[in-house]
């Protein structure tokens, strides 16, 4: 393994640490939603990316879970119906 041929001073590698500084981050505005969302990544407002829906919304969620919800009460009323003739 090699050894450092001369030690950095403090200013040389203050000024080399000059360059790693973070950059600010655009925002661009979603073409579906008009949401504020970096560039390159999916909308979590409306979960598209690229007009192609690739995330599930929470609306997504509960709208799934209330339509399984109607579908088992209807097949249960339609059961007990079924039962009662």
């Amino acid at each position: 393994m090699g050894l450092q041929a001369h030690r950095r001073t403090h200013s040389a590698a203050r000024m080399q640490r000059a360059h790693h500084a973070l950059k600010k981050v655009k925002a661009i505005l979603c073409p579906k939603c008009s949401a504020p969302i970096k560039a390159h990544t999916a909308c979590p407002a409306c979960g598209y990316y690229n007009t192609r829906k690739v995330l599930a919304t929470r609306e997504d969620v509960t709208l799934k879970r209330t339509d399984k919800r109607k579908k088992k009460e209807a097949k249960e009323k339609a059961k007990m119906a079924s039962l009662k003739n």
